[in-house]
């Protein structure tokens, strides 16, 4: 694995929620970032993987080890792969994509439901600053359940334990133990914790 130049300083970066302008030397490193994920993730989707060797694989595409009871089933996408972190026991179904340039953690015991879409980034609305990139981290808590094909958009915290029904697009924080469905996501009820 080759060094990104200026991913130290592109991650610091997007962790203070700093504006990543097109053209920018940020946007450089992230899209360097970028190419290493693809090259990394096509490797991961391309052919049967152990589960060892899909925990190696994902180890290296978000730069530190994964914990051993981690479990992701491929096929999987990261546009950045670099901002990731998993808790404990975290599972990831299949066809799930992460665009993690603004930070993505999930806390232990989290189950990601098929072909889930995390963001982390929007762009400028001003349509000659469009290029420009605002990050957003979206916190995902412990024991947190999705259904297939959910969405959550940039700056999201979902609290421990809740529920986010299939076909969900969460624009706005879940309070722990809620259960929301819909678009926009509402809550509709609450996880009893017994």
């Amino acid at each position: 694995m080759a060094e990104i130049e200026g991913l130290d300083e592109l991650l610091t970066a997007l962790n203070a929620g700093v504006t990543i302008p097109g053209g920018s030397p940020h946007h450089a490193a992230m899209h360097a970032a970028s190419q290493e994920s693809l090259r990394i993730t096509a490797e991961l989707n391309g052919r049967y993987h152990s589960p060892d060797g899909v925990r190696a694989l994902m180890s290296e595409l978000i730069g530190h080890e994964v914990p051993e009871s981690f479990t992701l089933f491929p096929p999987f996408s990261a546009d950045f792969g670099k901002n990731i972190r998993f808790g404990a026991d975290v599972f990831v179904n299949s066809g799930c994509r992460f665009q993690d340039q603004g930070g993505i953690d999930i806390g232990e015991g989290s189950l990601i439901g098929h072909n889930a879409v995390i963001t982390t980034l929007n762009h400028d609305m001003a349509p000659s600053r469009r290029a420009d990139m605002h990050p957003a981290r979206v916190v995902i808590g412990r024991g947190v359940w999705f259904g297939a094909n959910v969405t959550v958009l940039p700056g999201v915290t979902i609290g421990d334990g809740a529920v986010v029904g299939a076909g969900a697009v969460v624009t706005k924080d879940v309070a722990p133990l809620a259960v929301v469905v819909g678009v926009p996501a509402k809550q509709v009820g609450t996880v009893s914790d017994d």
